[in-house]
């Protein structure tokens, strides 16, 4: 099927380029406005109880949100002062009523929450016009310049602020990132081919992907709500996925024309191993982030369909876009080459020996001494996985921008000089029906949640009918442990007679959120460890090396989490990569971590085991196969690696805390995988089973002989012999 594919393309080379080229001017002039109908939400649990808490009070108390804080601040005068007060009231009365819809200050409410110990300070709560996140920061642009009062100082902060800023701080990191990632790339990937003409195919598929994934994400954007975090997965898995495609597939074209091949059977044969290859590893990488999908959170779900976008755009354009160029190309691809520069041998044959590879005597010297290896390996990653057994989960809080941004500083100082979390309260919206009865329940329902350890007041701050909010301080970080347990506390308070009680604000939102990623996580688990399973059964015809994959994708994995604890959660490298440690990890990030690198590391599973199992069902010694197989794949794994690591780390200099997490992350699962867990851990584990890497049951033998994704053209696999390995350990 393959092979017939490839040759198709060659035959409508110009019909794919043209319309490639079509494809690209569309995602560059409507794609890339895709940044404009983004979202900076999305972490809360629409089913859960914060948010029906939030429903029903705005449905029935009308929106209060604190969309805006405006801090106002003064060295001499305190807000007692007759000129304190006309100077801030006047300049709130002036803004429009229709972009203010409300607004809350010291002076209408006389609540001392709004007022600063030392009393020089005071902040103005705004509630903007709009029905989304949008509409209100449009909302607040209107009007930010007429906010300053005379005489004051003044600051602004808020959700809705941060949320800009967020949004404007992602935007700029990206911009810096293509902007110093591209020619880094180029020069990387000429020194990796060898020449310009090849270096530039694993670019133009990156292209191609990031700007079709951008045009789908706006397209998802008139459907659903999408994360701007999601324009980071796409940057990165797009030109990831396009660099490792761009690299076995180019690679293996070389390798055909050097073995005399004319174009179209060299275009033909390269689809039949590299592009089945492709296939099946875009599909794997595909399902692994697929399992982000079933969780409720708009954040995770948009990274899904963001990293979605981008795998199979990069797979499709591999599988027809790059054909076509080879076969415009043919020889050229060797064009303007920079061989002689790097002193580098032309390409050889597959014929010529491999034996004095750099990979195969690396394969050789570990399968000499596998238990050792294995072992030693083994306790490294253990080791580096041990503090992700002392956890601690935590949410997203303005400290993740950067020191110094005015909404941050605004989110610091009212923490700092006012009442603790007088913006982040605990609300209970309580419904007590009848009105005598109503009421004393309701009376009833505050005094024990006053008597509620933890808890530092409670009263009601609005009401309206039968439902009444009730607004809970409490002296802790809110999204600490210690405060979402005050929230579990507080819902088991009995409501009044009749009535319910929903417990919501940030914190609550958090509990809800961790609730629902706990309940989730291990169906996400199932899903993608089944699927992969399935996928690489089918590829290579064994239950050992599915397993045996899965085990290794956790123990990088493993190594990535406790590096993050030890970075983020401890804060150790907080000077060195600025960021503020909250003594937590926000907890969507490991599970966007968990799908992107178990598909990233799929795919060097796929490129490395497709080698071998090549080699394998050639000679039938196992052996002989993982050193020839490591030797023509390593040097592409490694190349591949090293590529992408330039792109992630440019990710994990960004200004927002968490985008640095996953870059960190991903850059450590990713150089864990491609060098000790391939070029060491696999040999000496391969080496240890023997033959049985290759076993499966004799019907799961007879399943995969009909219906394997196997290359066109080769035998049925052997059935492997279970007996213990030969001790030889040099092929013949």
């Amino acid at each position: 099927m393959f092979e017939r594919w490839g040759r198709t393309m060659v035959r409508r080379r110009w019909w794919v380029i043209g319309l490639a080229a079509a494809l690209l001017a569309f995602g560059g002039i409507w794609g890339t406005r895709v940044f404009g109908s983004l979202t900076t939400g999305g972490f809360d649990d629409p089913a859960g109880q914060s948010s029906r808490a939030a429903a029903r009070a705005e449905a029935t108390l009308g929106r209060t949100g604190n969309d805006a804080v405006v801090l106002y601040t003064s060295p001499s005068a305190t807000v007692d002062d007759p000129a304190f007060q006309r100077a801030v009231t006047q300049t709130l009365q002036a803004l429009p009523h229709d972009v203010v819809t409300r607004t809350v200050t010291y002076w209408s409410t006389g609540s001392p929450t709004l007022v600063s110990h030392d009393r020089h300070a005071t902040y103005a709560v705004l509630t903007l016009a709009g029905d989304d996140e949008a509409q209100r920061g449009d909302a607040l642009d209107r009007i930010e310049d007429e906010l300053a009062a005379p005489g004051l100082r003044t600051q602004v902060g808020g959700p809705t602020t941060v949320d800009r800023d967020i949004r404007e701080r992602v935007a700029a990191d990206i911009a810096f990132a293509e902007t110093i990632s591209i020619p880094v790339l180029l020069v990387l990937l000429v020194v990796v081919f060898g020449s310009v003409a090849a270096a530039s195919l694993p670019l133009a598929l990156g292209g191609l992907a990031i700007l079709g994934a951008f045009t789908a994400l706006r397209g998802m954007t008139y459907l659903t709500d999408v994360s701007v975090f999601s324009v980071n997965v796409v940057t990165i898995l797009g030109l990831g996925l396009a660099i490792d495609y761009g690299l076995f597939m180019v690679g293996r074209f070389r390798e055909e024309i050097a073995r005399g091949l004319g174009v179209e059977d060299a275009v033909a044969r390269t689809m039949a191993t590299a592009g089945r290859t492709v296939a099946v590893s875009g599909v794997t990488v595909a399902v692994s982030l697929a399992g982000l999908l079933i969780f409720p959170m708009a954040f995770l779900r948009s990274m899904g369909l963001g990293g979605l976008s981008a795998v199979v755009v990069a797979m499709v354009a591999a599988l027809t876009v790059l054909p076509a160029l080879l076969a415009v190309l043919g020889p050229r691809v060797e064009a303007l080459s920079v061989r002689r520069l790097l002193r580098r041998p032309p390409t050889a044959a597959p014929q010529v020996e491999v034996a004095h590879g750099f990979w195969y005597r690396l394969a050789h010297s570990i399968m000499r001494r596998p238990v050792v290896y294995a072992t030693g390996v083994l306790t490294v990653l253990l080791l580096a996985a041990a503090p992700f057994l002392r956890v601690e989960f935590g949410g997203i809080d303005p400290r993740v921008l950067p020191t110094g941004t005015e909404s941050r500083v605004v989110s610091e100082t009212v923490d700092r000089d006012f009442v603790r979390n007088g913006q982040v309260p605990i609300e209970a919206i309580v419904t007590s029906p009848g009105r005598a009865g109503g009421r004393a329940g309701l009376e009833r329902y505050v005094d024990a949640v006053r008597t509620v350890d933890g808890v530092s007041g409670a009263e009601v701050t609005g009401r309206s009918g039968d439902v009444a909010r009730v607004t809970i301080m409490y002296d802790g970080d809110p999204i600490s442990p210690r405060s979402r347990n005050l929230v579990s506390r507080i819902r088991a308070v009995p409501a009044p007679p009749g009535g319910e009680a929903l417990v919501g604000g940030q914190t609550a939102q958090l509990a809800d959120q961790l609730d629902a990623v706990g309940r989730l996580l291990p169906w996400m688990a199932l899903i993608i460890g089944g699927a992969g399973f399935v996928l690489l059964f089918l590829a290579f015809g064994s239950v050992v090396l599915p397993i045996k994959a899965i085990v290794m994708n956790i123990l990088s994995l493993g190594a990535s989490f406790g590096a993050l604890v030890l970075i983020f959660q401890d804060g150790h490298l907080s000077g060195l990569l600025d960021f503020t440690s909250t003594g937590t990890l926000e907890a969507t990030q490991p599970i966007l971590v968990l799908a992107v690198v178990f598909g990233l590391s799929m795919d060097y599973e796929v490129f490395l085991m497709s080698r071998i199992r090549e080699e394998y069902d050639r000679t039938g010694d196992n052996t002989a196969a993982v050193a020839v197989g490591l030797q023509r794949s390593g040097r592409i794994i490694t190349s591949a690696a090293l590529l992408i690591l330039v792109v992630i780390g440019l990710f994990s200099v960004s200004g927002i805390t968490f985008i640095k997490l996953i870059g960190v992350a991903m850059l450590i699962a990713v150089l864990v995988d491609a060098t000790i867990v391939r070029a060491l851990l696999v040999p000496a584990t391969m080496r240890l089973l023997g033959n049985a890497n290759w076993w499966a049951p004799a019907p799961l033998r007879r399943f995969y002989a009909r219906h394997g994704l196997r290359e066109g053209d080769d035998a049925p696999p052997r059935t492997p012999d279970t007996r213990p390995a030969p001790s030889r350990t040099t092929a013949n």
